[in-house]
């Protein structure tokens, strides 16, 4: 790839799983890839847990701002992960789509966001791995 790929992570609120899948990508990529989030139908603040539970790896989330999902961002981004958006995400030829089943961490306390929180990262560190592979 000759620009750096953007990715696009997307869930119904913006408020948990996609700010803290986004927060781990910018923090593990070192500025070479470009992080977008959006949601659906999103919040009007993050989670106070996944904020939580993300400062407890290092990474502050808590200024993020959830976002409307716009088809811009879509076109824009070279991958999308979406997180239970179902049908409202759309479609475009040429993009890699992948669609990570997690937990929604919405009214869930900290005990119960830790693990989700954890298979995040290790989604995100193959996803890396992936993008810096195909950049080579």
């Amino acid at each position: 790839m000759s620009t750096k790929p953007t990715v696009l992570f997307v869930c119904v609120h913006n408020a948990g799983r996609s700010q803290m899948a986004a927060g781990y990508l910018k923090a593990l990529s070192d500025g070479r890839v470009e992080v977008l989030s959006a949601g659906s139908e999103p919040k009007a603040a993050i989670n106070p847990v996944a904020v939580q539970a993300m400062a407890e790896e290092g990474i502050d989330i808590s200024g993020n701002v959830p976002k409307i999902l716009t088809w811009g961002a879509v076109r824009e981004s070279d991958v999308v992960v979406t997180m239970g958006c179902g049908d409202t995400c759309p479609i475009f030829p040429g993009k890699r789509y992948e669609d990570w089943d997690l937990d929604d961490p919405a009214g869930q306390g900290i005990e119960s966001v830790r693990p989700i929180r954890d298979d995040i990262k290790a989604r995100i560190e193959q996803l890396l791995s992936e993008l810096i592979r195909a950049e080579e």
